[in-house]
Formats: C-alpha cells, structure tokens, sequence
C-alpha cells in the first residue's frame, strides 16, 4: 500500500513539473511575439493578410451560399479568402486597403469592379492606436471615407501575430476578416 501510495506521489509531482516547464516555455514564446507585435506596431510598417471574411449572414447571401457560388470550405456566414488577393497595410501615417467585400450593400456603387471591394489609399481620420498590457494586445481604429462612403476600421492585434478586422460602412452591411501580421518589406 506504501508501494503505491509514493507511486501517486511521483506520479503527480511529475505532472506538476511537466505542466510548469511547459507553461514557461509557452509564455517565452507569447512574449518573444509580443516583443516582435511591440516592434511592428511602434514602426508603424506591417500588412495583414486576411484568410477569412465573416460578413453578416441575410437571406440574399444564404441564397447565394445554398447556390453553391461560395468557394469551397465557406458558407454564408464564413468566407474562405486562401487564394483571393487582400491586404490592409500601415505605411506611417498612411493605410493602403484591399478587402474583398461579401455581403449587402443598401446603396449607392454600382456593378463596375470599382465598387466590388473595399479599397482605400491614403491618410484616415482619427487614427487611435492603444495596448491592453494585460492582454498584450493593440485595438487600432481609424475612419476613411472614399467618394461617397465612410468607413470605419477597427483593428484588433493579437501577440501570436493574428488580426481581426470589423469594418462598418455608411452603405453596406458590416464585414469581419481574420488573418495574420507580417513585416512590410520598407520599399513597398
């Protein structure tokens, strides 16, 4: 019965180790990339890349959906971007964006491949960025407005170098995108 006993107790005592020397090696590898979010931030010189769109789910894009006219892997709710070109990079004080848009546009645009997307070049309004030091995360938002639409951006960056974008518009319904945070090249 003792036999067994301090068997428990090597046993748990072995657990234990191995569930401290795995969080520390984690949290090394949370802060070494949140060191690396830190820097991308404060240089202002990153692109993300989106690998999902989620638009809001309405009766005209489940009808789309239920045609089979997604791309493979999405439904009306989820979109898979993997293949399409998008990006929203921070150049300084400028932001380039090039965001496929799915979902419903209540006015205003047309049919042309000017208004398909959500694209914008140039120096937003209001640009706020701030950290959460808890969470080691940032929350950027800023606002555009492009001929005759307004939109507004807002940004969460995560330290394992993923994104979430929420973009709402004065004429189209609002659309998410995750994706991931890379170093932008200096001369692009």
């Amino acid at each position: 019965m003792k036999g067994i006993a301090s068997l428990n107790r090597i046993f748990v005592v072995c657990v234990l180790a191995g569930l401290m020397l795995s969080c520390s090696s984690s949290s090394q590898i949370t802060d070494s990339k949140g060191k690396q979010l830190d820097d991308l931030v404060s240089s202002k010189n990153f692109e993300i890349i989106s690998d999902r769109a989620f638009p809001l789910a309405t009766a005209s894009l489940n009808s789309i959906s239920n045609a089979g006219l997604l791309p493979p892997g999405s439904s009306a709710g989820q979109i898979s971007l993997i293949g399409n070109s998008n990006y929203l990079r921070i150049l300084g004080d400028s932001v380039a964006v090039y965001l496929p848009y799915y979902g419903e546009r209540q006015m205003g645009g047309g049919y042309d491949t000017d208004g398909a997307g959500i694209e914008f070049e140039g120096i937003p309004t209001e640009m706020e960025i701030t950290q959460d030091k808890v969470t080691q995360r940032y929350d950027l938002r800023f606002k555009m407005k492009d001929d005759s639409e307004n939109f507004n951006f807002n940004i969460t960056l995560f330290p394992n170098l993923t994104s979430m974008i929420s973009v709402s518009s004065s004429q189209r319904f609002p659309i998410r995108y995750s994706g991931a945070i890379k170093d932008l090249p200096k001369n692009k």
